[in-house]
């Protein structure tokens, strides 16, 4: 499981180093062979390939008809793009996700668990700030998703 939060800085050629912590579970659950796509938040996702492909399957056999499944379709799946760990740990993140997610030199990679996200670091402390402002506000505002959750 990928957790927590990881300042770094991507090199010139816009490839970021996974800390060794996660590299021996790359390994195993992927062959270090990742997937990379958008996120609506302007974060870049990174997943294990299966992961990724498991996801990817149950996009592909949404309705074809619906707007918001192509939208996602178009979203999620056009922008993915392969890519594979270095030997010195690297993954190149793609110039246009890069563009997309305005990645400078400074990143926060996240771990969600089945996969990290990749934000440029103003983006990230942004997100961070209203995530804290939204927890502030109560239990009352709880999506109904969340209201039976116990931590």
């Amino acid at each position: 499981m990928f957790t927590g939060v990881n300042y770094i800085s991507l090199d010139t050629k816009g490839r970021l180093a996974i800390p060794t912590k996660y590299r021996t579970e790359l390994q195993e659950r992927c062959d270090f062979k990742l997937k990379q796509t958008m996120y609506k938040d302007q974060c870049v996702l990174l997943y294990p390939l299966p992961e990724f492909e498991e996801i990817a399957y149950k996009i592909i056999k949404l309705p074809a008809l619906d707007d918001h499944a192509q939208a996602l379709r178009r979203w999620f799946i056009g922008h993915a793009d392969d890519c594979e760990m270095d030997a010195q740990g690297r993954v190149l993140i793609v110039a246009p996700l890069r563009d997309r997610a305005d990645l400078g030199k400074e990143v926060a990679l996240v771990g969600q668990g089945n996969k990290f996200e990749i934000w440029s670091r103003k983006a990230w402390d942004h997100c961070c700030e209203e995530s804290q402002a939204l927890a502030i506000k109560g239990a009352e505002q709880l999506s109904p998703v969340l209201a039976n959750l116990a931590l």
